[in-house]
């Protein structure tokens, strides 16, 4: 007889607008993982997508990770992709001496790439147009090429894009940019992915991944 596994506690700092994360994760999480959240709310208190917004969730940082600091966690999650890869050197110097690794979802992202040796991906996202090409960007200086880029252009209301609604995003990719990728990306923890995957899977014959996703599967595979 094989002993079961215990669920092993993770930390998740959460948008405080974010109405998704809570609901994905467990989704993904197989049984295997306990999620303790903590919301982070920027001092500005507002909750479209700007710099005063990703910046002030960045330095909210430590005092969500204090209401989680008497948990036994093996890991804290940063769910929020955007805040990670527009301020990296300010998440880094915030989070270096955490007595827990503070894992960010686009980490997440880039280490289930590099797992599943993806070298190009096509990014959709529901982002400002300029927030998708910094994380275009930011994936290039990390060695994945991103073969095209689609937004939806919103600041706010992730929530609500609807599934019709991504299908139609990552349409207008293209097919040339689907083809040329390893991977199709759907960037956000804000919107609802986990059905869209799965009809991409099937549809693009790709690999298809997501914020949530992928910070689900690094929960999983730190277990290994």
């Amino acid at each position: 007889m094989t002993l079961q596994q215990a669920p092993e506690h993770r930390g998740v700092l959460v948008p405080w607008a974010n109405q998704v994360v809570e609901a994905e994760l467990p989704q993904w999480g197989r049984g295997l993982t306990i999620w303790h959240y903590a919301r982070l709310v920027p001092a500005h208190g507002g909750t479209a997508l700007d710099e005063d917004f990703l910046s002030g969730l960045i330095e909210a940082v430590p005092e969500a990770l204090h209401q989680l600091s008497r948990l036994p966690l093996t890991q804290v999650y940063l769910a929020c992709t955007s805040a990670a890869f527009t301020h990296l050197d300010r998440l880094a110097d915030i989070t270096a001496s955490t007595p827990v690794r503070v894992v960010s979802a686009f980490d997440a992202i880039l280490e289930q790439l590099r797992a599943y040796g993806v070298r190009k991906v096509a990014l959709a996202t529901p982002y400002p147009h300029e927030v998708t090409q910094a994380e275009a960007t930011r994936f290039a200086e990390r060695g994945i090429t991103v073969t095209g880029s689609a937004s939806l252009g919103l600041t706010d209301g992730y929530a609500d894009v609807t599934l019709n609604q991504q299908v139609a995003l990552v349409d207008r990719l293209g097919k040339e940019a689907v083809r040329q990728a390893d991977a199709v990306v759907l960037s956000c923890t804000g919107w609802s992915t986990r059905t869209t995957i799965k009809i991409l899977r099937r549809r693009l014959g790709r690999f298809v991944t997501s914020s949530n996703a992928a910070i689900a599967l690094h929960a999983l595979q730190e277990r290994l």
